[in-house]
């Protein structure tokens, strides 16, 4: 039970990042992979239910504003089904070890950046 509340409240934390442009399913990946020791590609998947129903909202409200181009937004999605089908497919190929490993760095290298620009934007 109290498992429960705790993956409640890691969900409710990342849900809420999420909502405020922060990155929420970094926070739930790794609550499932180190936490709960959950397998990479079962807590991406999980990671992804979450957010394409989030992503399907947040597009909905921003076409009703009138904030979205949708030609553009429509080559756009089709580019991203296409990374898609292309990360499954390097998932299914490349050793779990390594795909974890490469995950990390692409985390790693990600922080780093959004660091190096939060620095250069405060100068």
């Amino acid at each position: 039970m109290n498992n429960m509340f705790m993956s409640f409240g890691v969900a409710f934390l990342a849900a809420v990042l999420s909502a405020l442009g922060m990155g929420g399913g970094g926070v739930l990946l790794i609550y499932l992979t180190v936490i709960v020791g959950m397998d990479q590609l079962e807590a991406q998947g999980i990671n992804l239910a979450f957010f394409v129903p989030a992503a399907i909202v947040a597009l909905i409200f921003h076409i009703r504003g009138k904030l979205v181009d949708l030609k553009l937004a429509v080559k756009f999605i089709l580019i991203g089904f296409a990374g898609v089908l292309g990360g499954v497919a390097l998932a299914m190929w490349v050793p779990r070890e390594i795909l974890s490993k490469l995950f990390g760095g692409l985390l790693l290298i990600m922080g780093i950046r959004e660091l190096w620009t939060s620095r250069r934007k405060g100068k």
